[in-house]
């Protein structure tokens, strides 16, 4: 007999289900997020428990990780399919969807999802952070600004960061009530900035030492952000069969319905992890607006925007260079240039 166990996360209490080959209730019970309660709970079980099933979600790598540890096969479901097959059921409770988990598991009507390494979380714990107390930064600045306008007081429009402070703490300091009121705000913003520049410094470091990450960076339009949110993205290049499928799994190919004589092509799907899909956006028009070498590449990208506009060749170059990179991943490769394409 094979036993399967469904678990339904929530943050601070997690519900268990055990269900055999017949579809019948073995056990269930509601316990703490706690992974180590959760093991000890499946091991007092009588049953041997097969396999373990949850949801996608915040704590699935916490759990996954612990659970796998103690022994136990561990499936990690799609969370949209499992969303659709639990809303067919006339009450949405905890308990019933720890029991409709179970049952999706001993079915096999699911998705497996790849649950990624602690390496791939840290690179991704470090460029949010960077990229939050930028965000931050950003705001003071766009604040600062705003409020100047009032004074009639108008900053250059294109003010770098470093620059900022330097520029606008002369003025403030020139006059006795704005210094009053703006200092204390500019002081924070040049701490949010040196801040800034530390994990700014961090991240540049992290892929200078990482070989696949200066692989990436032979490309046109990569650096080191793309590059560390790209391989924090994809963290096993191998779980993808073909390339081709990258772009499709980062949401950078078009949605398509089709039913019937109804055969409809709509824009890309947006799908998958957007800060891979904005780096590859934002290193494909570096590629195309500031790469003076030229590329069969970026020829074929220039050439795309005469005929279909700027912004959907941006995208299709997405597209390719995150089949690219996976690829140069892959065979282990530098970017190859090819015969440099002459402008036109």
């Amino acid at each position: 007999m094979t036993y399967y166990a469904g678990i339904d996360i929530s943050l601070r209490s997690v519900n268990i289900c055990v269900v055999d080959d017949d579809g019948q209730l073995v056990a269930e019970t509601k316990l703490s997020s706690d992974v180590q309660e959760i093991i000890a709970y499946l091991d007092e079980l009588e049953q041997d428990i097969d396999v373990v099933g949850l949801e996608a979600g915040t704590l699935a790598q916490y759990l996954t990780y612990g659970l796998q540890s103690a022994g136990f096969d561990v499936v990690c479901m799609e969370a949209r399919q499992v969303k659709a097959a639990l809303s067919a059921m006339r009450n949405k409770t905890d308990k019933h969807d720890a029991r409709g988990i179970a049952q999706l598991l001993r079915s096999g009507w699911y998705s497996q999802v790849h649950v990624k390494s602690m390496e791939s979380h840290h690179i991704r714990m470090l460029l949010t952070s960077r990229r939050a107390v930028l965000d931050k930064c950003i705001d003071l600045e766009n604040e600062i600004r705003g409020l100047f306008k009032i004074f009639g007081i108008k900053l250059p429009p294109k003010l770098g960061h470093g620059a900022f402070d330097r520029t606008v703490r002369a003025v403030i300091e020139a006059d006795e009530k704005l210094s009053h009121a703006l200092l204390p705000l500019l002081d924070a913003r040049l701490v949010l900035y040196k801040t800034f520049r530390e994990l700014d410094n961090r991240t540049r470091h992290l892929a200078q030492g990482d070989g696949i990450c200066q692989l990436f960076m032979t490309a046109p339009g990569v650096g080191f952000i793309t590059a560390l949110t790209y391989k924090a993205g994809v963290d096993d290049p191998t779980r993808f069969k073909r390339s081709r499928t990258v772009a499709a799994h980062f949401g950078i190919t078009p949605r398509r319905l089709q039913s019937g004589e109804m055969d409809i092509e709509g824009r890309i799907s947006k799908s998958g992890d957007a800060e891979v899909r904005c780096a590859l956006y934002t290193a494909a028009n570096a590629m195309l607006t500031r790469s003076s070498r030229w590329s069969p590449l970026k020829a074929w990208g220039m050439k795309l925007a005469k005929t279909r506009g700027h912004k959907k060749a941006v995208v299709a170059v997405a597209r390719k260079l995150a089949v690219i990179l996976h690829r140069m991943w892959i065979d282990e490769t530098q970017f190859q240039w090819g015969m440099e394409a002459v402008r036109s």
